[in-house]
């Protein structure tokens, strides 16, 4: 059961999905395959964008009793009971290589979830296995460009976790950190030849400061890194720590075909 305080934040992070559903120009009738699907906040989006006659298939590679304070599974039953779920279909513990290449959609999603890879290699594999399912790909992360001084903290924070992926083995959300310009080149090579690029506000949401705190959480385990790192990571809190009332980056969209 979701207390006030969460269902306010559920409200806020519902509507950044809708806006980001809105930039991928998706229209009624579509069937869609979303990677890294997670809670299925932006699964909601799209199967209310696909309509009644729309059709969206959700998968992600983690577990039911993976995520707080509400499990995947406890979200996804909740998502399956609403007047959306007849449209939804989701698939835990799917990793997206092994779908078969016969299944054809109108669009696959990636929102949010790029920096859960380790690696472009990894990344440019699921980019391929999806030119070959679909035309067209709808891709949202955050921006690294930052544009007001409230929003580096979380470019800071950003850092310090990709860095401590590095460092310690962990299933945090931040593994890598990949670029607009990294995206472009990745979808390019992988035969995705006209991309449109857009930005779309999030300054507003919780997540910068979480990553903040999360960054800050963890300073202690960094205690083997090498000390010419150490000393990078001391300007990194610095800096991070600095801004009292962070925000959000903005988020990055680009449609592919």
């Amino acid at each position: 059961m979701l207390r006030r305080n969460d269902k306010i934040v559920q409200q806020i992070q519902l509507q950044h999905r809708f806006s980001l559903v809105k930039a991928f120009n998706l229209q009624p009738g579509m069937r869609i395959l979303e990677i890294g699907c997670g809670q299925g906040d932006t699964t909601m989006a799209l199967a209310h964008i696909v309509g009644d006659s729309g059709f969206v298939k959700a998968i992600d590679i983690a577990s039911g009793d993976y995520g707080a304070p509400m499990t995947l599974q406890e979200a996804h039953e909740n998502i399956k009971k609403s007047p959306l779920g007849s449209r939804i279909e989701f698939q835990l513990e799917t990793d997206f290589l092994s779908l078969d290449t016969t299944e054809q959609y109108d669009a696959i999603v990636f929102s949010h979830c790029s920096w859960y890879f380790h690696d472009e290699a990894q990344l440019l594999q699921y980019f391929e296995h999806s030119r070959s399912m679909t035309s067209q790909l709808c891709f949202a992360e955050w921006d690294t460009t930052y544009h007001t001084y409230e929003q580096s903290s979380h470019f800071f924070a950003v850092t310090i976790l990709a860095l401590f992926s590095q460092y310690v083995d962990n299933d945090g959300n931040i593994q890598a950190v990949f670029t607009k310009k990294h995206i472009q080149k990745l979808l390019k090579q992988a035969n995705f030849t006209n991309c449109t690029l857009t930005e779309v506000d999030a300054s507003y949401l919780q997540d910068g400061a979480w990553e903040q705190d999360y960054a800050n959480s963890i300073q202690s385990e960094f205690s083997d890194a090498p000390p010419l790192i150490q000393t990078l990571l001391d300007a990194l809190y610095d800096n991070m720590n600095t801004v009292q009332q962070p925000q959000s980056l903005n988020s990055f969209v680009i449609i592919a075909r």
